[in-house]
Parts: C-alpha cells; sequence; structure tokens
C-alpha cells in the first residue's frame, strides 16, 4: 500500500485485502469456529505453520482486520486485541511475568491498573510505584530481576507526563521490556514506538472506538525490544525468529489461557469508530485547551491541569512529543464550593466514568473512581476531594465553554 496519511491509511485498511462481496467494511464473523475441508491443513493451522483461524477465542476474521488497523496506527509488527483495556494489560502479566520476577511501575496510574499491579504484587512480582516524571527515579528503582517498565503517557486524572524518551533510553540500555499505555494520547497525538516503547497498550474503549458503545484492548508488538534478550520466554515459542517470541507467547498465555477474548461486534463498532479518530481528536484537543484557558483565568477554580497549559510541568515533554495535548484535563474548585453541587449545574457535561467519548463527560474522581484506594493513597497522587476530571468531547467549543462558565456564575 502507499504510504499514505493517517486517515487514509485507516479509512482505507480493509480494502487492502479480499472483502466478500465487496464490502467496504469487513463484515461481522459470528462464528467461534471455523471449517477446513483438508484435515491436514487445519493441523497446520493449528501448528503455527500457515496462516488461518483456529477458534473464535484466539482470532476472528472481524478482529483481526481491527488488530490490522491498530497495528497500522502504531506501526508495528503485530497487534493483538483484547475484550477490554484492562484484559490487554492483563495479558502482559499473565504471559510475560512470574513469581520472583520485578517490575517499575509509574506511581500515577489509571485506578483499575493500580488494583492490577497491586494483585499480580500479592502473586509474587516484586513491584515499585515510583514518579516516573523523572527517569532518575526509575532508574532507582531498577533491580537485577526488573523485567518490565510500565508507563501511562498521560496519567489519569491529574495529568503527568512520563519521561518517556529518557525511560526509553534507560530500557535498551538495560535490556528491559518498555510497555507504555497509549489510551490518553493514542497513536493519532504520539507513537510509543518513537521513544522505544516494545509494548503498546490502547484502550480501544476510548478515543480509538469514540463513541461509547463497544469494550475493546490491544497489544501491540512495536519491534523495538529484542526479545532473545527476555528470559521468560518458553521453548516452544521460540521455533520462529526472535522477532516473532513476545506476541506468539502472549497470543497463546495472555489471549488464549486468559481468555479475554474481544467479540466479532465489538470489532466492528471500533474499526468503524477508528476511521474517524483524527477528526475527532482535532476537535477534542482544541477543545480541551479552550476550556483549561477558560477554568485557569477563573478565580473560583484552584488548579487546573492539562499538558497545554504552559503552566503544566511537563508541557514541555508534550509540546516536544505529541502532535497535540489529547482530550483529558482535571480541576479543582476553590474552598467552598461543592463539587457535586457544580457538576449539577452543567447541562451538556454528563457525569459519567468513560473517556474519550464524542460527548463530555465529567466525574468527582475521590468520590467515585479512585474512592477504592483510600485517602492515603490519593494524597500521594496528589488527588484532591474536589478534584473533577473532564474528557472533553466534540461539542460546539462556544457552547461547551459557555456551559461550564455558567455552572461557575450560577
Amino acid at each position: 500500500m502507499k504510504n499514505y496519511g493517517f486517515t487514509t491509511t485507516i479509512l482505507h485498511n480493509d480494502r487492502q485485502k479480499t472483502i466478500e462481496q465487496g464490502s467496504l467494511h469487513k463484515p461481522v464473523h459470528t462464528s467461534v469456529a471455523f471449517g477446513y475441508a483438508d484435515a491436514r491443513q487445519l493441523a497446520s493451522v493449528f501448528q503455527g505453520k500457515e496462516p488461518g483461524f483456529r477458534y473464535g477465542r484466539q482470532g476472528n476474521p472481524t478482529v483481526s482486520a481491527l488488530e490490522d488497523k491498530v497495528n497500522k496506527m502504531e506501526q508495528g509488527v503485530a497487534t493483538l486485541c483484547f475484550s477490554t483495556g484492562m484484559g490487554a494489560i492483563g495479558a502482559v502479566f499473565q504471559a510475560l511475568l512470574r513469581a520472583g520476577d520485578h517490575m517499575v511501575s509509574s506511581a500515577f496510574l489509571f485506578g483499575n491498573t493500580n488494583s492490577m499491579w497491586q494483585t499480580v504484587a500479592g502473586q509474587g512480582v516484586g513491584v515499585d510505584f515510583v514518579d516516573a516524571t523523572g527517569v532518575a527515579n526509575v532508574e532507582a528503582a531498577l533491580k537485577p530481576e526488573t523485567r518490565i517498565v510500565f508507563v501511562e503517557t498521560v496519567a489519569n486524572p491529574r495529568t503527568q507526563i512520563a519521561d518517556l524518551k529518557r525511560i526509553g533510553e534507560l530500557c535498551a540500555q538495560r535490556g528491559i521490556l518498555y510497555v507504555v499505555d497509549n489510551t490518553m494520547t493514542t497513536p493519532y497525538l504520539f507513537r510509543p514506538k518513537d521513544v522505544g516503547a516494545g509494548l503498546v497498550v490502547n484502550s480501544l474503549t476510548k478515543s480509538i472506538g469514540g463513541h461509547g458503545h463497544a469494550l475493546g484492548g490491544s497489544l501491540t508488538d512495536t519491534g523495538a525490544y529484542d526479545w532473545s534478550k527476555f528470559p521468560n520466554i518458553y521453548e516452544n515459542y521460540k521455533k520462529a525468529a526472535p522477532a516473532q517470541w513476545g506476541i506468539a507467547q502472549i497470543r497463546a498465555k495472555g489471549l488464549r489461557d486468559f481468555g479475554a477474548a474481544l467479540g466479532p461486534e465489538a470489532a466492528h463498532h471500533i474499526a468503524v469508530g477508528a476511521e474517524t479518530l483524527a477528526l475527532r481528536m482535532e476537535r477534542t484537543c482544541a477543545n480541551a485547551l479552550a476550556l483549561a484557558r477558560l477554568l485557569e483565568q477563573d478565580e473560583r477554580v484552584a488548579a487546573v491541569y492539562y499538558p497545554g497549559l504552559e503552566s503544566h510541568p511537563q508541557h514541555g515533554i508534550a509540546k516536544e512529543l505529541f502532535k497535540s495535548y489529547g482530550s483529558l484535563l482535571s480541576f479543582e474548585l476553590k474552598d467552598g464550593i461543592d463539587c457535586f453541587d457544580y457538576l449539577n449545574r452543567l447541562k451538556l457535561a454528563v457525569p459519567a466514568s468513560n473517556l474519550g467519548d464524542t460527548r463530555t463527560l465529567v466525574i468527582p474522581v475521590a468520590h467515585t473512581i479512585f474512592y477504592e484506594m483510600g485517602a492515603e493513597r490519593r494524597a500521594s497522587m496528589g488527588i484532591a476531594e474536589s478534584l473533577i476530571r473532564v474528557s472533553v468531547g466534540i461539542e460546539d467549543p462556544a457552547d461547551l465553554l459557555d456551559d461550564f462558565a455558567s455552572a461557575l456564575d450560577a
């Protein structure tokens, strides 16, 4: 395929292969089993000697088409899709880590990922949480048994940005697998491969799907990591070239055995949504920057956290690495202003827990998605009781700004 731009590539990607009946979209294949006229071919597919589909939990033509789209977005060598973003993150642990291993993770994490690593720590894998906005903190936490360094591009909800490039350089020097969750930036704004990430996580539920009507997640092998250096690859996954070892083991141990398979209907919804990712991101990023500036100038707002603001501690990193600054922001209200009362005065923004929707969504963080971790852990992450997270949508800018301003005025 010619080297087209981002949107053109994704829009026409399905048609680079033969599609049934000339359909413009890959059809939804609902069968969980795939029959072969030749039993020897069935065996050959199961043994990995030729391509094909074995069982719906391990692959499906509709899901495969989505995997190819995401892989093109991230410029990877292979991508696997899962039923949720957490399923993709869980597959990293399930497939690649063993008791006695160690990992270093950013302390500024999505609440469920934080919970996942707490579970991992209880199963014999050492986990150190560090302030990943500085590479020195990551380096100080490394041990001889460290297998993985895990960070998010933009932390949810306080928008801290990891020292992405320098952490990648450190992991390359030490032969450590660098795993980056790209959900908040998406491959349109940033490709973690460019800073040395070996595996890239995307919650397809969020901006890539973009319409809040399908769950999904993905893991992309970028080709940047030398799997011959990874000590936990089982011998039966070393039959092919080393570049394929990691994804082969993740497919078997993380997808087949773990069972978090993406269904074909959801894959279809996500694939169609992905076609407009760039268009939606342009609008949501512009809206988010305008809203952040409006809130920062209001005396009733105590703090605004958005990488596009020059006041943001990691604004320089974001400006250097990202095409734009994303659709996620958060802010704190001054003492005396009840966050619940404020949220209830909003007319357009919807109190809800998703991110990356076409609609603007708001949520009181400490009282909902981060409530379970407790006040002490929230305080260590800088999450104030009045913190409101905003996932900015594609509404008309004037309407959106008026909604937030009017709620303050009231």
